[in-house]
C-alpha cells in the first residue's frame, strides 16, 4: 500500500480531506514529515520480511534530500497533525525537521550500510 501511496516525486503525502472521504487516504501533495513516515514503514516492513523495496525508498530519500533547504531545514505548509478529525488539525512545527533527519538516517543505516 505505500509503494502504492507514492507520489511521482517520490515522496508521500495524505489531505486532511481523507477524514471525510476514506478514498483519499493516501493521496496528496508530499510533505517532508510524512515522507519521512513512508520511508520509516517500508524500511519496518523490509527488516520483517528480510527484503527492501529499494526503489520507493531510494525515491523517497532523494524526495527529501532534494526539498531539504541550504539551511539545513524542510519546509512544510500542509498540516500533518490530527487534533480532532474532521475539525481541528494540529501544525507540528518540528516533524518536517526530525522525522526526515530519522528517516535520512535509518535509511542509511539499515538500506545502503548492509
Amino acid at each position: 500500500w505505500l509503494v502504492k501511496c507514492q507520489n511521482f516525486d517520490g515522496g508521500w503525502g495524505e489531505t486532511c480531506h481523507s477524514y471525510h472521504d476514506p478514498r483519499l487516504k493516501g493521496q496528496g501533495v508530499s510533505t517532508p514529515s510524512q515522507t519521512a513516515w513512508g520511508i520509516l514503514g517500508l524500511i519496518a516492513a523490509g527488516e520483517a520480511l528480510g527484503t527492501f523495496e529499494h526503489t520507493a525508498l531510494e525515491k523517497g530519500a532523494h524526495y527529501l534530500i532534494e526539498t531539504q533547504e541550504l539551511n539545513g531545514r524542510w519546509e512544510e505548509a500542509e498540516f500533518t497533525g490530527t487534533g480532532f478529525p474532521g475539525h481541528f488539525y494540529i501544525k507540528y512545527h518540528f516533524y518536517a525537521q526530525y522525522f526526515p533527519l530519522l528517516a535520512l538516517g535509518r535509511y542509511q543505516q539499515k538500506v545502503i550500510g548492509r
